[in-house]
């Protein structure tokens, strides 16, 4: 019998909990994304030269499709931390500035933040939010009081990559318009998790990847920005869009084209949302939330641990803690080199994680035998 699984490229040696990290793409979408790249190389001149933006705005208008938005008010980049990087060096920051995030965030991202603000004499300052989390709103009001009137940028993700949490992002959004706030959402992993309508939304910038969550080629991130907020933005790379402008928009002219580079991944993204389609991805990645939910309650029951927070904070990732003693890395290349169970463990603050990924392709096979590895390795 044909399982999920034969449909993607993974190792079946290896018991996948880790699509966090970097996704899997299914071979149909593989397929597409290859055969982008031979008809890139059969005649690189054609491709690039003449056919680039046309190919280009029907894969982006998919993509914008998808997430509720305009093709014009979005464009394909590398990654998220792109994204996050792009926003970042384009706020001109002063001393004195404040760019306000959590504690929860994405170690490169905040690299970016660290750097910029050392340069400027900006502050990055990161809300603690202690776990174990409770209400949304708790965590609404405990953001909300790191504001100050220097906070120039209110910066967080929308699902936490160390806690895999999802963030009462929409209610900060809308205080932070009110008091004239920008605001920045890093999607890393949300889109193909959560529903999303960014417009409704209402961030100011919104970066994610499709190559995470959404099953595309690696390589496929996208930047979305408000019509009214897209002047704000700068090039990383200054390139032809500053001098020949398309008519879309300046957020199309200045970061569609920064040079010769392979688009496949971009223009794989219909497939990878095709694919969603017909495969009927809503509910069996709902089905694949409420077998992480049990997995969940599993693993904190064979550590003796309490749970970081209900089940609403998070959909197909979550984190569990292990106990203090826990020797990460050896835990970690003990499940794989024993058990073959791919699974992230981190330190995150005081706190000892592992967090763990379901897809749809992974089987009960995959639970037991990190169940298994755990019982026996801790």
């Amino acid at each position: 019998m044909t399982h999920l699984s034969d449909l993607f490229l993974l190792d079946p040696s290896v018991h996948f909990l880790n699509h966090g990290s970097f996704g899997a793409c299914p071979k149909p979408v593989f397929d597409v994304y290859q055969a982008w790249q031979r008809r890139l190389e059969a005649q690189p001149v054609l491709f690039l030269g003449r056919e680039y933006p046309a190919l280009m705005l029907e894969a982006r208008t998919a993509l914008a499709d998808y997430l509720g938005a305009a093709a014009q008010d979005l464009v394909y980049i590398p990654n998220a931390t792109h994204g996050v990087n792009i926003v970042a060096r384009s706020l001109r920051l002063a001393p004195g500035d404040e760019i306000l995030s959590t504690d929860h965030e994405y170690g490169a991202c905040d690299n970016a933040w660290q750097f910029l603000c050392q340069q400027s004499g900006a502050r990055y300052l990161r809300q603690p939010l202690p776990l174990p989390f409770a209400e949304p709103q708790q965590i609404v009001e405990q953001i909300w009081r790191g504001v100050t009137p220097r906070t120039r940028l209110l910066y967080l993700s929308h699902i936490t990559s160390p806690t895999a949490l999802l963030l009462p992002v929409q209610a900060l959004i809308q205080r932070a318009r009110q008091a004239g706030i920008l605001t920045l959402i890093d999607g890393a992993h949300a889109p193909g998790q959560i529903p999303l309508h960014l417009p409704t939304l209402g961030a100011d910038f919104y970066t994610g990847n499709c190559h995470k969550w959404m099953l595309a080629p690696k390589g496929a991130g996208f930047l979305y920005a408000r019509p009214e907020v897209q002047p704000l933005l700068n090039p990383l790379v200054v390139s032809w869009g500053y001098s020949q402008p398309s008519g879309e928009s300046c957020l199309v002219d200045y970061l569609q084209w920064t040079g010769t580079q392979d688009p496949a991944a971009w223009l794989s993204v219909p497939a990878a949302i095709q694919f969603m389609r017909t495969q009927g991805w809503e509910e069996k990645t709902q089905a694949a939330h409420l077998a992480l939910v049990g997995l969940l309650e599993q693993v904190n029951a064979l550590t003796g641990q309490a749970a970081i927070a209900p089940s609403g904070f998070y959909r197909q990732m979550g984190a569990a803690l292990l106990p203090p003693q826990t020797a990460l890395e050896t835990l970690k290349a003990r499940l794989y080199e024993e058990y073959r169970v791919e699974v992230p463990l981190l330190q995150w603050n005081e706190h000892k994680l592992i967090r763990i990924s379901v897809q749809p392709y992974n089987t009960p096979a995959d639970f037991d035998a990190l169940l298994q590895g755990l019982r026996r390795l801790l």
